[in-house]
């Protein structure tokens, strides 16, 4: 099964992106993470039409939005409310293989790292919070399951472009690396990136519209995620960025990630 995660930064602007993804790469599933299209206006036909007859989708006007298409048929669609609010940022189905497959769009925080000042990183946090919970009390150890997504966060050092000058900057702050590695630890999620690119390496899925000259510059940060459960670790046989997206023309600035399991 070859699983994309991608935040798209508006799917109906980048329909033929979208196309460029299915035609190069065939993805089994994508889970995309700011669709910014409320439900009337999602391009469903469309995206069928490019041989996804399965299509999960919770979107609102012009923010967040997920979206999960699949080849393979599934059952039990869900979209969960978080932090007390209605924003569209997590779907959730269970594939024909018995994996439930979980599509989260976390906040991204604000500019300040403070939750005191800064009501949005505040928001982040408390988001991180719920979802930590939410793994604890579902937790077991037989089931399979799969969380994908925009995290906002970029965990390890080798995840951005440079530690000591981001280390307070929002995405790579020690609270929310901590809140980030209680989440994981809570449902005892394995970093499926990670088991092939390995830890000591490199590996950024986001750069700034900031950089005309992304790629050579390479100011990265790995903000999108892919998690597995312990009984899944073994069917990861791979892992790909696929930065050809990110060159686009008037790209996501995120790239999609592609990761393969042999189940």
């Amino acid at each position: 099964m070859k699983l994309v995660t991608w935040n798209i930064n508006s799917i109906r602007i980048r329909l033929e992106h979208v196309q460029k993804l299915i035609s190069d790469h065939a993805p089994d599933v994508i889970c995309f993470q700011e669709t910014k299209v409320r439900d009337s206006l999602f391009p469903l036909e469309a995206l069928q039409e490019m041989g996804y007859p399965h299509i999960h989708f919770a979107g609102e006007k012009s923010y967040n939005g997920v979206a999960i298409l699949s080849k393979i048929p599934f059952s039990d669609p869900d979209a969960l409310s978080w932090c007390a609010r209605e924003d569209k940022r997590h779907s959730s189905v269970i594939l024909e293989n018995g994996i439930e497959l979980n599509n989260f769009y976390i906040p991204a925080g604000g500019d300040e790292p403070n939750a005191e000042t800064n009501p949005k990183f505040a928001h982040k946090l408390q988001f991180l919070d719920e979802m930590t919970d939410w793994c604890a009390k579902r937790f077991d150890a037989d089931a399979k399951r799969i969380i994908v997504g925009d995290f906002n966060i970029a965990p390890l050092e080798t995840d951005v472009w440079d530690h000591k000058k981001l280390k307070n900057i929002i995405t790579h702050t020690e609270i929310e690396i901590t809140r980030l590695a209680q989440l994981q630890q809570a449902g005892q999620w394995v970093d499926a990136m990670r088991l092939h690119i390995l830890p000591q390496e490199k590996c950024f899925t986001w750069w700034s519209y900031r950089a005309r000259d992304w790629l050579a510059t390479n100011k990265g940060r790995r903000l999108d995620h892919v998690w597995v459960t312990p009984n899944l670790q073994d069917s990861v046989a791979g892992c790909e960025v696929l930065l050809d997206l990110r060159g686009q023309d008037k790209p996501s600035d995120h790239a999609p990630v592609l990761v393969t399991l042999t189940v």
